[in-house]
Parts: structure tokens; C-alpha cells; sequence
């Protein structure tokens, strides 16, 4: 059985390497390669990487008020909670 250090590692690793190969896909093409005619690819599809990132941006916004507002409905049960025992542990 692999230890969690092993696991963490392992994780890690596959992590950096998705990370480096979406970099490799999304980096711009240099003039000189631009020009020369090849298959389509995920590079030439109608996805441009103005509106991937436009995407991204809004839907990294769109996660961080969810969890925003989660954690502030959260915040407010365990505070319910907390005078709730409170008021208990005083009877």
C-alpha cells in the first residue's frame, strides 16, 4: 500500500504534467509556423485564446462567488449552532 507522501507526490506530478501540456496547446504559434499550411487542429479551431481565457476568467469568477457565499451561509449555521449549545451547556 503507497504511503500519502507517495500519493501527494504522484498527484503532484501528474498535476504539473497536464499543467505543461495545456501551456504547450495554448502558447502562440510563431509567425513563421503560422503561415505554413497544415491539418486543422486544436490549435486552428474556432477556439481562440482570447475567449477560452475570457471563459475561464468568468467561470473562475462565477466559482468564487458560489464559494463565497457558501462559506458566508456556512459561517452563519455554525454560529446558529455555536449559540445554540452555548445557551445549552448554561441550562
Amino acid at each position: 500500500m503507497r504511503t500519502w507522501r507517495g500519493k501527494f507526490v504522484f498527484l503532484l506530478i501528474v498535476y504539473f504534467a497536464g499543467f505543461a501540456t495545456a501551456i504547450y496547446t495554448l502558447a502562440p504559434v510563431p509567425e513563421n509556423q503560422a503561415r505554413r499550411p497544415r491539418e486543422k487542429s486544436f490549435t486552428c479551431s474556432a477556439l481562440k485564446t482570447d475567449e477560452l481565457a475570457q471563459s475561464f476568467n468568468t467561470g473562475m469568477h462565477k466559482c468564487l462567488d458560489f464559494g463565497r457565499d457558501f462559506a458566508w451561509r456556512m459561517g452563519k449555521l455554525i454560529k446558529q449552532k455555536y449559540d445554540e449549545r452555548q445557551l445549552r451547556n448554561r441550562s
